[in-house]
C-alpha cells in the first residue's frame, strides 16, 4: 500500500503536465503515457508476479506510474514550459482554478457513491450479476474512450481559447461540428455493440472459467449499457464545453440529478429486469442527462446549428439502421455448422465478420448518402486536430 501511494502522487505530477501539454496543442505524448502505464503493469503481472506475487504487481503500477510522467517530460521541455515550485495562493488563476475544483469535487463524491449503490443492489442478484455488469460496462467504456475521450481530450483547448476569447459563435459552431463527429462515429458503435454483443464477448472473454453462461449473462447487461453509448459520448463533450466556459457548477448540478434518477429507476426496474435493470437505468437517466445539458449550453451560446445537426444525426440513423440490418442478416444466414466456422474459436467467425460487415455497411451506406462527416472523418484520421484545415 505504501508503495502504491507513490504512484498517486506521481500520477498527480503527471496529470499535470498533460494538462500543459494539451493546453499547447500537443497530444501525442500524453496519448502515449497510459499505454506505457498499462504495458508495465501487464509485464509486472506476467514477468514478475509469478517469482513475486502481489510485489510484482506493485511494482508494475509503480514503474507504469513513473513512465507515464517521464514519457510526457521531453514535450515539455520541447515546448519550454517551466515549472518553479511556488503555492502560488495569490494567483488569481490558481485561485480560480481551486473555485472551478471545488464542484468538480463533489460531483466525483456523488459518482463513487452511485457506483457503490449499484454495488450493493447487484450484490443482492443471482451470482456473477456484478461481474457482467462490469464487463459489460469496460465494453461500454471501449469506444466511448477511443472516440468521445479522445476528441474531448483535442477539442477542449479550442474551446478553452475561443471561450477566453468571448467568440460564442465560433464556439457553438466548434461544439455543433464536433457533435456531429461524435454522433457519427458513436452511433454505430452502439449499434455494432448492440448486435454483436454476443460474439465480441465470446472473443474477448470466453475462456477458462467463463463459460457460454457467462456469456449470456454479460449479453444481457451489455444490449442495455449499449442504448447509453451515444448519450455517454456527447455528455463527455458538452461537459467540456461548460469547463471552458468556467462552468463546472452546471454539469455538476446536472450529473448529480441523473444519479438520483439512475438510483430511482434501479430500485424500480431491478426486479423485473434484474441486473439488466441496473444498466437499463444508468442508459435512461444518461440520455436525460445528455438532453438537458443540450438545452442548456444552446440557450448558453445563443444556438447549436439544430438544423445541420438534426441533418446529421438523421444520415448516421439511416446509415445506422442499413449496418443493423446486414449484420442482423450475417448472425442469423451465417451457417454454424460450417467445417471453418467450427475451427474457429467460439465469436471468431461471427464476430470479425460481422465488425468488417459493419465498416463496409456504415461506409457505404454514409457515401450515398452524402454523409458529410465520411469526409471529416477522414480528415480527422489524417490529421492531429479537429482545428486543422
Amino acid at each position: 500500500m505504501r508503495w502504491m501511494l507513490v504512484s498517486t502522487i506521481v500520477f498527480g505530477a503527471s496529470g499535470l503536465i498533460m494538462g500543459a501539454l494539451n493546453a499547447v496543442q500537443h497530444f501525442l505524448l500524453p496519448a502515449a503515457a497510459p499505454v506505457l502505464y498499462n504495458l508495465a503493469i501487464i509485464l509486472g503481472a506476467w514477468l514478475l508476479a509469478p517469482r513475486m506475487g502481489v510485489y510484482g504487481l506493485v511494482i508494475g503500477v509503480v514503474v507504469g506510474a513513473v513512465a507515464h510522467l517521464g514519457v510526457q517530460l521531453p514535450g515539455l521541455v520541447r515546448q519550454r514550459v517551466r515549472y518553479r515550485f511556488t503555492f502560488g495562493w495569490r494567483n488569481r488563476d490558481v485561485r480560480e482554478v481551486g473555485r472551478l475544483m471545488a464542484p468538480r469535487v463533489l460531483g466525483l463524491l456523488f459518482v463513487q457513491l452511485n457506483f457503490l449503490v449499484n454495488t450493493i443492489l447487484a450484490s443482492g442478484l443471482a451470482p456473477g450479476s456484478l461481474s457482467a455488469l462490469n464487463y459489460a460496462w469496460l465494453l461500454m467504456l471501449l469506444p466511448q474512450g477511443i472516440f468521445a475521450q479522445a476528441i474531448a481530450t483535442v477539442a477542449f483547448p479550442t474551446f478553452a481559447a475561443q471561450a477566453a476569447a468571448g467568440e460564442s459563435r465560433d464556439l457553438a459552431r466548434t461544439l455543433a461540428r464536433i457533435l456531429r463527429m461524435v454522433l457519427f462515429l458513436t452511433l454505430p458503435a452502439a449499434v455494432g455493440l448492440y448486435v454483436l454483443r454476443t460474439p465480441l464477448i465470446q472473443i474477448l472473454f470466453q475462456r477458462g472459467a467463463f463459460d457460454a453462461q457467462s456469456t449470456a449473462t454479460v449479453a444481457y447487461a451489455l444490449q442495455f449499457y449499449a442504448i447509453g453509448l451515444v448519450a455517454h459520448s456527447v455528455v463527455e463533450i458538452v461537459v467540456r464545453a461548460f469547463y471552458a466556459l468556467h462552468d463546472t457548477l452546471t454539469p455538476v448540478a446536472v450529473g448529480v440529478a441523473a444519479m438520483g434518477l439512475n438510483i430511482v429507476l434501479s430500485l424500480l426496474w431491478i426486479e423485473p429486469l434484474g441486473h439488466g435493470g441496473l444498466a437499463l437505468a444508468n442508459s435512461t437517466a444518461t440520455i436525460m442527462e445528455m438532453v438537458v445539458l443540450l438545452w442548456l449550453m444552446r440557450r448558453r451560446l445563443g444556438g447549436l446549428e439544430v438544423g445541420d445537426m438534426g441533418a446529421s444525426l438523421t444520415r448516421s440513423a439511416l446509415a445506422g439502421a442499413v449496418m443493423g440490418g446486414a449484420l442482423w442478416l450475417w448472425l442469423n444466414w451465417l451457417p454454424q455448422d460450417a467445417v471453418w466456422i467450427s475451427r474457429l474459436p467460439a465469436g471468431w467467425g461471427a464476430g470479425f465478420g460481422g465488425l468488417l460487415i459493419a465498416g463496409i455497411a456504415y461506409a457505404g451506406s454514409g457515401w450515398l448518402l452524402g454523409h458529410p462527416e465520411l469526409r471529416a472523418a477522414w480528415q480527422l484520421f489524417r490529421r492531429r486536430t479537429l482545428t486543422e484545415n
